[in-house]
């Protein structure tokens, strides 16, 4: 009889699917979120933002100076995030039924969580530090 290997062709489709769906779900999320941070500029802000006018150019705002690191680091928060989705993903599917290796995937799948938690509440974070400089 031919012992079964652990990583099977259906483990290895599962685990692909789920990388797939990983990164899919963290791009449409970082997206939105980078939707919802510059919904509160106006169209007109962003027009010009995007074709600089021909006169001298102004020195960055201290506002669009912090929506900018906030952007930087929203992207971040959300790429690390799916980083370890995918992560703690994988290594529950590949757990095989260890009680240790499940709770390291599940601790790993709650951290993600929290990383998407803190992404989403960057833009209230930054909104705060603002009201705080005083911009």
């Amino acid at each position: 009889m031919i012992p079964r290997s652990r990583f099977t062709t259906r483990k290895a489709l599962l685990i692909a699917a789920f990388v797939l769906a990983t990164v899919a779900m963290g791009t449409l999320i970082e997206f939105g979120l980078a939707h919802i941070a510059n919904a509160a500029i106006s169209p007109d802000e962003l027009w010009s933002a995007a074709k600089p006018s021909p006169k001298e150019k102004e020195p960055a705002s201290l506002n669009r100076v912090i929506d900018n690191l906030r952007n930087v680091i929203v992207g971040l928060l959300v790429a690390l995030a799916t980083l370890f989705l995918t992560v703690g993903g994988v290594r529950y599917i590949l757990a095989g039924g260890d009680p240790g290796e499940v709770e390291a995937g599940k601790k790993t799948l709650r951290y993600a969580g929290l990383g998407y938690g803190i992404a989403a509440l960057a833009p209230l974070l930054v909104s705060i530090l603002k009201g705080i400089v005083g911009t």
